[in-house]
């Protein structure tokens, strides 16, 4: 399947590298953000853009990369998309804000029902929307708490949640995410989560019965008023559970009263070949969490679910200022109509199936595992012939491919994972040629 991109900034389709990277102007850039942004805020690769579009971006010194981050997941159709822009410039020009709990407007609504209306089951729906993925995981949790009038949120290992104290609770990386943070918020607990490339022997239901089994004894389901889950982990590594072992836990949660919540922040909107990861196994969530892909770069997020367990909160628990603000929910309305007129979906199936073929022809000792669905494809580099995760392989490959002017990511709990994102709006070309130099770089490694 071809995609030739059309729309958005009249941007070449190439990859070119005119200078070092990064290169002088970028470099002074990076000079003046040393001196005026909190050093706090890090920067993976320190070149400044000026365009995006299509599968590129063009830095200040006429350098461009082939795109395989997205944003990390946000840019999913496409950075600048031909109707997400031309819906943001009208509803600039007609008005940017009033908040909707003051004076409410039309494109909030049209929001909720779009959402109400794609994501997984067809139960009656309610929706609301943030303007983060840590904000709407936070305010899932304040949901399921009012509705079970329990107290006890489960997560799991190598889980990211976010940077609000609850979610820095709920997220299990230390580093950078949590570390001389503290004190976090109480009543979070963790489980197992299904590793297939770590779990050998243990099938889906097998691991789904090991992580409940821990939740009963130490947890206990009579406590437990949320068990929220990313279906496929995202900074954790690109961890796709086994088969089973979703469904398995969604079982015990209906039969335990526990609301079932996944955060699909990185995996929705036709990100892994499905609109949603949950659709991949038919898992229903009580309470399902978007954001990133959501709006095309704008901030938004939403939290959508069953209507009796949406409807719990008082009258004015939930909100806030920018919440569903009108701007981006005119870009998410376009997201939506682009996923569906440019047929994304099968794209994003299309591009998974060409990146895990190259990354698996590939055949290097040093790379243990290749996982992931449509496009959000990952592989976790060890020590050949062990399962020793090596960070400093992959902080190595991912410098040389940045040298090389092609993005990637590094995520996983040890560091060791490369995780694959590009945007669906990405030529053929430019994906062929970006795994050629991925190539490359490990036979140079």
């Amino acid at each position: 399947m071809t995609n030739q991109y059309t729309g958005g900034p009249a941007l070449l389709q190439e990859r070119r590298v005119v200078t070092e990277i990064p290169g002088p102007e970028s470099c002074a850039l990076h000079a003046r953000k040393n001196a005026a942004v909190a050093q706090g805020v890090g920067t993976t690769l320190p070149v400044y853009t000026v365009a995006a579009g299509g599968g590129v971006i063009v830095d200040v010194d006429g350098n461009s990369f082939i795109d395989f981050g997205s944003g990390i997941a946000v840019t999913t159709v496409g950075n600048s998309a031909p109707l997400v822009a031309a819906a943001v410039s009208e509803q600039v020009q007609a008005f940017t804000h009033t908040c909707f709990m003051i004076t409410p407007y039309d494109a909030y609504v049209r929001v909720a029902e779009a959402l109400n209306r794609i994501t997984p089951g067809t139960h009656e729906k309610r929706s609301v929307l943030f303007n983060s993925g840590a904000e709407a995981v936070e305010n899932a949790v304040k949901i399921a708490r009012t509705y079970t009038k329990r107290q006890a949120i489960a997560v799991f290992d190598h889980a990211y949640h976010g940077r609000t104290n609850l979610t820095m609770a709920m997220t299990s990386k230390n580093m950078p995410y949590k570390s001389g943070f503290g004190p976090f918020a109480s009543e979070v607990y963790r489980a197992p989560l299904s590793y297939p490339f770590r779990d050998v022997g243990i099938d889906g239901p097998a691991a789904a019965r090991r992580a409940i089994d821990v939740l009963e004894k130490q947890v206990g389901a009579e406590n437990l008023a949320a068990v929220v889950i990313e279906p496929i982990q995202g900074e954790g590594g690109f961890i796709v559970p086994a088969d089973g072992f979703l469904p398995t836990l969604l079982e015990w949660c209906r039969a335990n009263g526990v609301v079932f919540v996944a955060d699909e922040v990185q995996t929705g909107f036709a990100r892994t070949g499905a609109m949603f990861a949950c659709d991949h196994e038919g898992v229903v969530p009580d309470l399902i969490v978007t954001a990133k892909g959501i709006a095309g770069g704008l901030p938004l997020s939403a939290v959508t679910g069953r209507a009796e367990m949406m409807d719990a909160p008082h009258v004015g628990g939930l909100g806030g200022t920018y919440g569903g603000n009108p701007i981006a929910c005119a870009a998410a309305l376009a997201v939506i109509e682009t996923i569906d007129r440019d047929g994304l979906v099968e794209r994003a199936r299309a591009i998974g199936t060409t990146m895990l073929e190259r990354l698996l022809s590939f055949a290097d000792p040093r790379i243990g595992d290749v996982r992931g669905r449509g496009a959000m494809v990952a592989i976790e580099l060890v020590k050949p012939g062990t399962d020793e995760p090596d960070a400093d392989l992959t902080r190595a490959v991912a410098a040389a491919a940045h040298q090389q002017g092609l993005v990637v990511l590094t995520c996983g709990t040890y560091g060791n994972v490369l995780r694959f994102l590009p945007p669906l709006s990405m030529p053929d070309h430019l994906l062929a040629e970006g795994l050629d130099l991925l190539e490359q770089i490990f036979k140079d490694a």
